[in-house]
């Protein structure tokens, strides 16, 4: 059975950080706010992002800050500079909820969980008078304009002064951010940028010994060298290749040479902190009748995953070749053969492109309808840049939504 109403009002789909911000932007407007929402409850995703320590933004400066957008940097950067990390960590502590900045600039909460924060945020979004429908996947428009969602009541139909959509990208489905309003955004013409995985792992041929005894294992203390990208780090031995931090900060170029050149090349420094002579020089030390493992380990630091890490591009007789076997420990080659798939992916590139919005993220070939978030045409690594760019971005909607209220009330 299909129920129509006329709501009126602003109405939001999607109750993560983005849909949020744009709610409490309205909300302080005086502008009534429904936020709408296909799960159970409100920010899954964002719940998921905290789960071993909320990296909510990050402490470096700002011209820093908005190089690590790359390609769309000038599309976020004017979000960045109207609601920046430092009016962010202001915004927190206005919730209640202070920040620390960690010894890599990182900066947490001090409870460093995303729950208590969500807690007092929805909290202070209900006592502001927005009102949450959850359990309410958006089906698109009717006809006549109407929005449509599917409830577990059967099809409501319901209107709206003004529209933000913050539905997310493609990663993590099971949380709500499936990437099904793409092909809806389509229908109506939207151009959109493919959905692709960002910060993700790889695939890589791993010899069936080495990945049944070290699949899980932590690479820690390298290096991982792309092209003239170079990041310190760790990372982590997973079944299918390798995953972690270290690959994330260079996914996005190892996934578009992937897609270029069916492969990419990535280089491991398994002695980061050693010149290749000091590695060649331990390499070459006599060993007498210690085996090669106890030599590793003694002389090079080398024990466990990262010992065998080189078996699986070193014959035995490589191994025992000292300038071979130095020159592999600095620059360990890793084939990737593929990105994981985007379900797996911490967040997805591609959306909803620039071209398509004003300056307000409004879309221009439907007025009165605003995206923002991770379902943008943008990227950004781990370590705060991406849960930045989407508070930035719902606070940009928002304030986009008041304007045009504003001079259609005119």
């Amino acid at each position: 059975m299909t129920q129509q109403t006329s709501a009126g009002g602003v109405v939001i789909i999607g109750a993560g950080p983005a849909g949020l911000m744009a709610a409490e932007v309205l909300a302080q407007a005086g502008i009534r706010t429904g936020v709408h929402d296909a799960m159970p409850s409100a920010g899954r995703k964002f719940l998921m992002a905290g789960k071993g320590g909320l990296n909510i933004t990050h402490a470096e400066a700002f011209e820093d800050f908005v190089a690590r957008y790359g390609a769309r940097r000038a599309q976020i950067e004017p979000l960045l500079q109207a609601f920046s990390p430092d009016a962010l960590r202001r915004w927190l502590h206005g919730l209640g909820v202070e920040t620390f900045v960690g010894s890599s600039g990182r900066v947490f909460p001090e409870e460093m969980k995303a729950a208590p924060l969500l807690r007092s945020w929805l909290h202070r979004l209900r006592e502001q008078g927005v009102t949450f429908h959850l359990r309410r996947r958006w089906l698109g428009w009717d006809e006549s304009g109407l929005l449509r969602f599917a409830t577990p009541e059967g099809e409501s139909r319901i209107s709206a002064d003004a529209t933000v959509l913050a539905l997310g990208g493609a990663s993590w489905p099971q949380l709500g951010s499936d990437g099904a309003w793409a092909a809806l955004l389509a229908a109506r013409g939207i151009p959109l940028a493919p959905l692709r995985p960002a910060n993700c792992g790889f695939d890589i041929g791993w010899s069936d010994h080495f990945r049944q005894r070290y699949a899980g294992a932590p690479l820690k203390s390298i290096a991982a060298c792309f092209g003239n990208l170079r990041r310190n780090g760790e990372c982590l031995i997973s079944t299918h290749g390798i995953e972690g931090g270290l690959i994330y900060a260079l996914s996005a170029a190892l996934r578009d040479e992937i897609e270029v050149n069916g492969e990419a090349l990535l280089h491991l420094d398994l002695q980061p902190d050693w010149p290749l002579q000091r590695v060649q020089r331990e390499a070459a030390h006599p060993r007498g009748a210690r085996s090669l493992a106890s030599h590793l380990q003694s002389r090079l630091g080398l024990k466990g995953v990262k010992a065998n890490l080189l078996r699986e591009v070193l014959s035995a007789e490589q191994m025992h070749d000292p300038v071979l076997l130095a020159q592999t420990i600095k620059m360990f080659p890793l084939r990737l053969v593929a990105p994981r798939p985007l379900s797996e992916a911490i967040s997805s590139a591609g959306g909803v492109e620039f071209a398509a919005l004003d300056q307000s993220l409004m879309l221009q070939r439907i007025p009165g309808v605003f995206c923002a978030g991770e379902m943008l045409d943008w990227e950004a690594p781990t370590g705060g840049y991406l849960l930045t760019a989407c508070f930035a971005s719902g606070h940009a909607a928002g304030k986009g939504v008041v304007q045009w209220l504003q001079r259609s009330r005119l």
